[in-house]
């Protein structure tokens, strides 16, 4: 848990700050990931309001990985992540409906793709948020918000491949 909270941290809190895979890419070529609520899912967390982080990064998030990532996620090895691995982070608001929490509005969706050359200055993944999951609304403009918005918390997870994602069968 503790993980994914820092994962999250660094696709989404300096962004809020700030202001099969079908591509709508960027300026940097991140593509959004048409479909990816059908990828496995990884996991999920709450954000609730009692939390220090909940200004920015409050909600419900539920994150997954496609097929080619699949296999290294469930070993843990061979790291690296192979070329085409991506990593969704799909953030809503969530309600509290007779007892239990329910997803509601889509905040945002938060996307880490792995392409080791293209990326290479950030640890070979790419980053992207895009508003209310809008793939025409993209918060992070090139490499350089990229590697200051996202890559700064992932620095940290080196050994990992700079992911927090781990697999809990």
């Amino acid at each position: 848990m503790r993980h994914t909270l820092a994962r999250i941290v660094g696709f989404t809190a300096i962004l809020l700050s700030l202001g099969s895979l079908t591509a709508q890419s960027t300026d940097e070529g991140v593509p959004f990931p048409n479909g990816f609520r059908n990828w496995f899912l990884v996991n999920s967390m709450i954000v609730t309001k009692d939390s220090p982080i909940a200004d920015q990064l409050g909600g419900m998030h539920i994150i997954y990985v496609n097929a080619k990532g699949l296999p290294t996620l469930k070993k843990s090895s061979p790291l690296p992540y192979p070329d085409g691995t991506v990593f969704a982070d799909d953030v809503h608001e969530f309600l509290l409906k007779d007892g239990a929490y329910v997803e509601a509005r889509k905040k945002v969706v938060a996307v880490m793709v792995k392409d080791a050359k293209k990326y290479s200055a950030t640890g070979g993944w790419g980053f992207q948020v895009w508003t209310a999951g809008d793939p025409s609304k993209p918060l992070v403009p090139d490499t350089a918000h990229a590697a200051k918005a996202c890559f700064t918390c992932h620095t940290p997870q080196k050994a990992q491949d700079y992911t927090f994602s781990t697999y809990i069968p």
